[in-house]
């Protein structure tokens, strides 16, 4: 199955950089291959923090999908984990880590895991959901950048 980790380190604070990737709303103006997020329902998880039920539309050239998370949001641990609902795929899961550096700014963790359905589907996409996802934090703090400015 294939994954991805990178820890990066980055200019913003953490709070800063959990309540950017949170914003899921967004994604469509800046991430990699997301042409669309739309949050279905918003509710409160066992733990009492958000959790939100969300269909993100992907497509490169003339292949379309879309697919539902579960994303649940840990706003005093600054974390987020996205778990797969429905789609394309048989298993997708990604989580964010926000963690404050010895250096200033903060580290941000990253980690996705994912399997296609479809092993045909997997061979048309599979490499360039690769080469997206290893281009989401840089993404995210260029957004980072835009948001909050770059200088530290």
């Amino acid at each position: 199955m294939p994954s991805f980790r990178i820890t990066r380190h980055v200019r913003h604070s953490p709070q800063q950089m959990y309540d950017l990737v949170a914003d899921i709303e967004r994604y469509p103006e800046f991430l990699p291959l997301c042409e669309s997020l739309r949050v279905l329902r918003r509710q409160e998880g066992t733990n009492g923090n958000p959790v939100l039920i969300a269909e993100m539309g992907v497509g490169y050239k003339a292949i379309r999908e879309r697919f539902t998370t579960r994303v649940g949001l840990d706003p005093q641990n600054r974390k987020i984990i996205a778990e797969y609902i429905d789609g394309p795929f048989k298993h997708l899961e990604n989580r964010w880590g926000f963690k404050d550096s010895a250096k200033g700014g903060c580290d941000v963790e990253f980690f996705i895991t994912y399997e296609f359905k479809s092993f045909a589907l997997g061979l048309l996409m599979g490499k360039m959901f690769d080469k997206a996802f290893r281009k989401f934090t840089d993404a995210f703090e260029s957004r980072a950048n835009l948001v909050y400015g770059s200088a530290a």
